[in-house]
């Protein structure tokens, strides 16, 4: 079964990162479907999912008041 990878995967014989599609036998897949490291993946003629971005990064740590401690 071909799946797509929700985490990153490294095994003896690959190196997966999320979005790598791969074809897995039946019982792997199942396996790795049910922990939530991948999805099957969708016919070639649907279009691929985008992963959401995230932002990283620091926090806006600047007062939106400006410098609060001058007057």
């Amino acid at each position: 079964m071909k799946l797509t990878m929700t985490v990153g995967l490294s095994g003896p014989e690959f190196n997966l990162a999320p979005g790598d599609e791969r074809e897995f036998n039946d019982d792997e897949a199942a396996r790795l479907i049910d922990s939530g490291f991948a999805v099957k993946a969708e016919a070639e003629d649907a279009p691929a999912a985008v992963p959401a971005k995230t932002k990283k990064g620091k926090a806006n740590v600047v007062s939106a008041e400006g410098d609060a401690g001058s007057e």
